[in-house]
């Protein structure tokens, strides 16, 4: 199945990335730092809730999320999202994305060939490929930076607008792989 192929479009907002269980605390200690009470929480292995911690940054990127995947493919989308959580082990976003490719219509066989992509180039377009790089170099920034020849691979398969929005939405799932990362979100806890 390729991007070209109708999908039912999700309006997926990421808005599941929001801790659904309560935020359990340290019991308070009189005479104890905050700060000592803070590691006294992280090592009970209790993070915080990102959404309820953060309200107004957890709202911007709600919508920065909203406004980096308007008007591309479905596909697309759920194939950014999955492999830039492969690569930051996130298994919640991977797990999340995954569901949502099923439901929005993608094939197993696609699913499964995602981390190996390049061994099996024909599994996807020339225009998903070209994605799929430039997501790996961008979510991989730290290594070698985003090459010449990836960003030119895009840009040949995106206009400059699609290709912002292509950006905005690699930026945006790494941002949401760290939150879950940082926060410990347990995969399969997605409530939507």
């Amino acid at each position: 199945m390729t991007t070209n192929t109708a999908h039912a479009h999700t309006e997926h907002v990421h808005t599941a990335h929001a801790h659904t269980a309560p935020v359990h605390t340290a019991p308070a200690r009189t005479g104890t730092a905050p700060a000592a009470e803070a590691g006294a929480r992280v090592a009970e292995n209790d993070r915080l809730d990102f959404a309820k911690s953060a309200p107004k940054a957890f709202r911007a990127l709600v919508g920065f999320d909203a406004a980096a995947r308007a008007g591309l493919a479905p596909a697309l989308v759920e194939l950014i999202q999955i492999r830039a959580s492969h690569l930051n082990h996130c298994a919640y976003c991977l797990h999340m994305h995954t569901n949502d490719a099923r439901r929005a219509g993608e094939s197993e066989d696609r699913l499964h060939m995602v981390p190996v992509w390049r061994e099996a180039p024909h599994f996807f377009t020339a225009q998903e490929r070209a994605a799929l790089a430039l997501t790996e170099a961008v979510t991989l920034v730290a290594d070698r930076g985003v090459p010449a020849d990836v960003y030119a691979e895009a840009a040949a398969h995106f206009d400059d607008g699609e290709l912002a929005q292509v950006l905005a939405l690699i930026l945006a799932i790494n941002t949401w792989n760290r939150i879950a990362l940082s926060t410990a979100k347990t995969a399969g806890t997605d409530e939507r």
